[in-house]
């Protein structure tokens, strides 16, 4: 049987490459067309892996023939796709989050969602949007938590890497880190500010993009899919935008209403699919490429006895790749 076409606009992103990844380690593995953002001019030559790809322009005729459309470039290229794209064109997943305030989009998740929850629920048609990669690490981990004992409440401090920005914020990361060693002038045309060596809560007032707008959508991810775990409380949450590349860190910390222990706590959270590490706290560079949720140093609070203290990363590029390429699945 011929494998299936997919679609994937944007393919020169970084979240694309990471999709790609994704797809090409799936058995079978689907025929991928790459498309890049514009939607004007002839095929695109790039290089990828020392290898020359080719990438078509998004139009009607590049989506042609495809049963699902990964959209990991723009905000403006994933409404143009939306604007192309035709009756019996392909299903629309979206994961830079430009058409979850269509009537017709579903906020997606799988690897966060209740069992059985997929199943006979997803009109072909439908938009599905990949929710925020930091709100899908949250809900597995507060949801697996919460099988240990119920929780009371919690909070959640949230590190954001540059690469939720793209290629241009791994850039100006990378300028500004050898900028302010050498005394020259820092690009800030993507935060409007500082960020090489330092934490914000806030970007400055020109950037692309406002932190606390990033934090909004994170919320509202974040309570859509806890939506689907009744008893698991939404935290109190905090978005800091951190100096590092990639990988998301979590600070959590939860009350329960009677403590389990730590024993009882890493056991159901190790037998929940996240890998626990008791010894050597996991960080965001050893995360990097990984599929899932590391946790680790989770520890009691000394101030409260039903409370614990966990920390926890996870790859946001592999997150938002895997679950996307999840839902094409149910597709497929």
């Amino acid at each position: 049987m011929e494998r299936p076409l997919v679609a994937l606009v944007g393919g020169e992103t970084l979240l694309a490459k990471e999709v790609r990844t994704v797809l090409e380690e799936s058995k079978p593995a689907p025929r991928i067309q790459l498309i890049f953002s514009a939607v004007e001019g002839s095929s695109l030559l790039a290089a990828d892996a020392d290898e020359p790809v080719v990438m078509l322009p998004l139009n009607a005729q590049s989506l042609e023939g495809a049963k699902v459309a990964l959209l990991a470039g723009s905000a403006a290229s994933s409404r143009r796709a939306f604007k192309i794209d035709t009756q019996g064109g392909p299903v629309l997943i979206d994961l830079v989050g430009a058409l979850e305030d269509r009537p017709e989009a579903r906020l997606r998740a799988p690897s966060a969602e209740p069992p059985g929850m997929e199943s006979g629920t997803s009109p072909n048609q439908a938009i599905h949007v990949i929710a925020h990669p930091a709100a899908i690490s949250l809900t597995l981990l507060l949801s697996r938590i919460a099988q240990a004992g119920a929780i009371r409440r919690s909070v959640a401090h949230v590190f954001e890497p540059v690469s939720e920005q793209g290629q241009r914020g791994l850039d100006e990361l990378h300028q500004q880190t050898i900028a302010v060693l050498s005394f020259q002038k820092l690009k800030t045309d993507v935060f409007d500010t500082q960020v090489a060596f330092g934490m914000l809560a806030r970007y400055g007032e020109e950037a692309e993009e406002p932190l606390e707008g990033i934090e909004q959508r994170l919320e509202r991810h974040l309570a859509s899919l806890l939506a689907g775990w009744p008893g698991v409380p939404m935290p109190s949450l905090r978005l800091i935008q951190a100096p590092v590349f990639h990988g998301h860190s979590f600070s959590v910390w939860v009350e329960f209403e009677q403590n389990p222990g730590l024993k009882t706590i890493s056991q159901v959270l190790a037998s929940g699919g996240i890998d626990v590490r008791p010894e050597e706290p996991p960080s965001n560079i050893g995360i990097a490429g990984q599929s899932g949720l590391s946790v680790g140093a989770i520890a009691p609070d000394a101030n409260n006895p039903r409370a614990c203290w966990f920390w926890a990363v996870a790859d946001n590029l592999r997150v938002s790749a895997e679950n996307a390429v999840a839902v094409a699945r149910e597709m497929l």
